[in-house]
């Protein structure tokens, strides 16, 4: 999700952003102001990029409004019906790029060597007027400067969108866009996918209770309600009970609007007919960390443009695809999607 300083918003009279131009610029705006009354200049932008640190999640979230338009089951990382990757060459991902590029220009100085954990602590010591995280941060304002002063919307999206047969952008409407809000595709990324559990079928009988028992025991409403509201545990609200039992939240030091305001903000984006599913199919690490991530560092530091980004990334995917059977991984892939062909 986007994270954004409801207080400065609010006291400009700006709307939260609901595309990635927005998010520029309301960023441009901010930068270099003093956000939390130290004296010193602060930014419009806090996004993690250290490469190893998520950072290929993050250029995946932005492109993902300008990838996937259709739904869910369309998919955004491969073309469903010959698993030619969507990651360039083409338009969209240029666009992505560059704005995810231009980012920097409104972050701190040392944002491309900076991980969630130094991201987090700008924005919640007021020094960041917007951030792009999990739900972690919600639950991470209590007892910080940004306690009550923290909003959450979807991420952003965008008024184009991928034509994959042409690779050109064309502009959002009824038909390239069904799921469009106000004229803005959402696309909200499911990134890592989530936590699970899992008891060994092989294990003898004793040790298969006890492990399901943990996993009852963790999940149940009485543990999880808890859990769910502590930043330090990695888990963001899953149950129906975290969403509608406030009690939890403000227990943890959230206002009962800043818990109905992050809760909506989850609950938008998981109910999203558009939300993009993460990539689950064999070598998914090799994807993601290895070709993207790598190829993303590159670009960010000047050693590619967008076009050397782009071939190095489609390279890399079809290298892989190739070497695992491009008809096992299409069929991997579209049954991760749920297509029914």
């Amino acid at each position: 999700m986007v994270y954004y300083r409801s207080d400065l918003l609010a006291k400009d009279n700006i709307k939260p952003p609901a595309t990635w131009d927005d998010y520029m610029t309301i960023a441009k705006k901010y930068q270099g102001q003093d956000l939390n009354g130290d004296g010193q200049p602060d930014y419009g932008s806090c996004i993690a990029k250290k490469k190893g640190a998520q950072s290929y999640w993050w250029i995946i979230s932005v492109a993902a409004g300008l990838l996937q338009s259709k739904g869910t089951n369309q998919g955004a990382f491969f073309d469903t019906t010959n698993m030619n990757p969507l990651f360039g060459p083409n338009e969209a991902m240029t666009k992505a790029l560059q704005l995810y590029k231009a980012t920097t220009t409104v972050g701190p100085p040392d944002e491309l060597n900076m991980d969630v954990g130094g991201s987090r602590g700008l924005f919640t010591t007021g020094r960041c007027a917007l951030t792009m995280d999990w739900g972690d941060i919600g639950t991470l304002t209590p007892g910080t400067y940004a306690q009550d002063k923290t909003g959450a919307t979807i991420t952003p999206g965008w008024k184009e969108v991928l034509d994959r047969s042409s690779g050109k952008l064309v502009p959002c409407d009824g038909t390239t866009c069904p799921n469009s809000v106000d004229g803005v595709n959402y696309a909200p990324f499911s990134s890592f996918g989530g936590w699970s559990g899992a008891v060994n079928a092989a294990a003898p009988k004793a040790q298969q209770e006890a492990a399901y028992a943990f996993l009852s025991y963790m999940s149940a409403p009485a543990q999880s309600s808890v859990d769910v509201t502590l930043g330090k545990t990695g888990f963001n609200p899953y149950r129906t009970s975290h969403f509608s039992n406030l009690g939890p939240w403000e227990a943890a030091g959230l206002s009962e609007a800043a818990a109905k305001n992050y809760l909506d903000a989850i609950k938008t984006s998981l109910q999203s007919p558009n939300m993009v599913l993460d990539l689950r199919i064999p070598l998914t690490k090799r994807y993601e960390q290895d070709v993207l991530d790598t190829a993303l560092a590159q670009y960010l530091a000047g050693e590619l443009d967008e076009a050397g980004t782009e071939q190095a990334i489609a390279d890399g995917w079809n290298s892989i695809t190739n070497d695992a059977g491009k008809d096992a991984q299409l069929a991997a892939y579209v049954a991760s999607l749920g297509v029914k062909r």
